[in-house]
């Protein structure tokens, strides 16, 4: 009982992680039509931002805003530069753009910080554990994450649903060519959804700069997953996006850790724990296939 509350919280935290990722995606996705490869990088920006930063000041609070702001005017530049370029062009040119930024993104993280990951501390507040129940102490800062996450998730359901700036995206996810005929002005709204977005995907790599090493690439390894979860969910809808990330994140981590053992039941060690293992990794992607099959378009409709 005590592993399987502590694998349900760890599945938590990595499907709040997915979410601050794919609430992003989704949004610049559904209303822009741009596919971003990437966003994982803006990940990777907060994330080296906020951890640099720390190391230097000792002091995890000051790291937090100087990450967000720096991942939040990385991703409006190169809105600006490259991708308002792309809206008009078909998918392989987004992709193959987008890609490049990739390799611009990483080998400027290299001459900028090295090749030596950067290892954060959490604040001394947060250091501990908390004894979630009678016997199992759960670090202070992985509940952190958790709560962070979703109270990201109501503030974005608030702004979607509540005000006006969230009434334009819901309207430019269904319809942007309404939008643009109302008088919006497009081109400001897609800075600041593409802004957003990389705010959030930058407030995704500061809160796993403690927990995992900062080290170039470290976008490109969640980037594939924070797709799926968009496609699960649906491309444009936010609720989606949390929905799958959720329930994505606890499948993930779920087959980790339990599969193994159980294939071990049944066939020897050596090959049981082989095959859980390649079970586990495939499980997400099995889980959108499935998914796909019975509703194609996603959980939910676009600007949900």
């Amino acid at each position: 009982m005590i592993l399987l509350v502590e694998q349900f919280l760890n599945g938590l935290q990595y499907g709040v992680t997915l979410f601050l990722l794919a609430a992003g995606l989704t949004l610049i996705f559904g209303i822009m039509g741009v596919i971003n490869l990437a966003h994982g990088a803006l990940y990777m920006v907060g994330a080296f931002a906020a951890a640099w930063t720390t190391m230097q000041t000792g002091n995890f609070w000051i790291g937090l805003p100087v990450g967000l702001v720096t991942a939040a005017l990385v991703g409006l530049a190169m809105e600006l530069a490259v991708i308002r370029r792309l809206y008009q062009r078909d998918h392989l040119d987004q992709v193959l753009a987008t890609f490049a930024l990739i390799l611009i993104f990483n080998q400027s993280v290299t001459l900028i910080f090295g090749r030596q990951p950067l290892f954060s501390q959490p604040p001394a507040l947060l250091s501990g554990a908390v004894e979630v129940l009678p016997g199992l102490p759960y670090p202070a800062y992985r509940l952190f994450v958790i709560a962070v996450g979703l109270a990201v998730a109501v503030g974005l359901y608030l702004l979607i649903n509540k005000t006006r700036i969230g009434m334009l995206v819901r309207a430019g996810a269904t319809n942007r060519q309404m939008v643009r005929a109302l008088g919006v002005d497009i081109g400001r709204l897609y800075s600041a959804v593409f802004a957003l977005g990389a705010l959030l995907a930058g407030l995704a790599g500061i809160m796993a700069s403690p927990i995992l090493a900062v080290q170039v690439g470290m976008g490109e390894e969640i980037i594939l997953a924070t797709f799926v979860v968009v496609v699960v969910g649906g491309v444009g809808s936010v609720k989606g996006a949390f929905v799958a990330a959720l329930v994505l994140g606890m499948i993930d981590t779920m087959l980790r850790a339990f599969l193994p053992g159980l294939l071990q039941g049944v066939m020897p060690g050596p090959e049981a724990q082989a095959l859980g293992v390649g079970i586990s990794s495939m499980g997400i992607y099995l889980m959108m296939a499935i998914v796909l099959l019975i509703r194609p378009r996603g959980l939910f409709a676009a600007g949900g």
